[in-house]
């Protein structure tokens, strides 16, 4: 096992791992959506009288449509698309009649789903200077110096750097592009709430990353949540049973970092 893998397993099984790790993913869930009332207005006059088609068009003015159909999504991005199918808008639009305005209120100011909050939030606790080196969004800068720095890049940047200068061809974005003692340091961060499913394809694009052999740069799987539970599944196996890999709990990373 990785040394750093089970300096992140002896964490999570000894100490206060999900309230430290609460620093890095604070995953509140939002309040309620804010409805635009103007908006809104147009949704129960159409509702009112009973016109399906703009019912539809209206509601699908806002983030959040108040049905998971698969359908809605196109609809969305090709208006045209809703004069041409009044099966569909028939179908759509009888559901939506049954639920009644005060559910349809309901479902369209919903909070996101604390998942989709997850992906910036590794980032933002790197920027706290937690990890205490100097951010920089001067790539130039960034290969020039000799101070130890982490680029302050969005995804597309990183990824960007990354493809130039340290032969990456993923199409996955990193989470943290850095140089530490003239090395350069890439990761992806992975915040893994349960096995299987979606889990575990993240899971799979972080450990695509540390075995890549390719790519001219020490390479981290920064992952947290489940995969320290000791247990007979994919994910907890692999972190266990691959010692030249550098799967970590971003608890960890700031030691990993400093000892480079």
């Amino acid at each position: 096992m990785n040394i750093w893998t089970k300096h992140s397993i002896d964490f999570a099984n000894q100490r206060n791992y999900l309230d430290e790790l609460f620093k890095v993913y604070p995953t509140i869930p939002e309040g309620i959506r804010d409805i635009n009332q103007t908006k809104w207005q147009k949704v129960e006059q159409s509702f009112q009288t009973q016109d399906g088609k703009e019912l539809l068009k209206n509601l699908l003015a806002f983030d959040l449509f108040p049905i998971k159909d698969s359908y809605v999504a196109y609809l969305k991005r090709d208006k045209g698309s809703i004069e041409r199918n009044p099966k569909t808008i028939q179908r759509l639009s009888s559901a939506l009649f049954a639920m009644g305005l005060d559910v349809i209120y309901e479902k369209c100011s919903q909070a996101k789903e604390t998942n989709r909050q997850i992906g910036p939030m590794f980032r933002n606790w790197i920027k706290q200077g937690t990890l205490g080196f100097r951010l920089t969004h001067d790539t130039e800068l960034f290969i020039s110096s000799e101070e130890d720095l982490i680029l302050d890049l969005g995804d597309e940047g990183l990824k960007k750097f990354a493809r130039d200068n340290l032969n990456y061809h993923s199409n996955k974005g990193l989470d943290l592009v850095a140089k530490i003692n003239g090395k350069y340091v890439i990761a992806e961060a992975k915040f893994l709430t349960d096995f299987g499913g979606h889990q575990n394809a993240q899971f799979n694009d972080a450990i695509t990353l540390v075995t890549n052999k390719e790519v001219k740069a020490v390479t981290i799987a920064i992952l947290d949540g489940v995969p320290y539970i000791e247990g007979n599944n994919k994910m907890s196996k692999f972190v266990r049973e691959n010692e030249n890999y550098n799967i970590m709990s971003a608890l960890v990373l700031k030691e990993f970092l400093y000892q480079i």
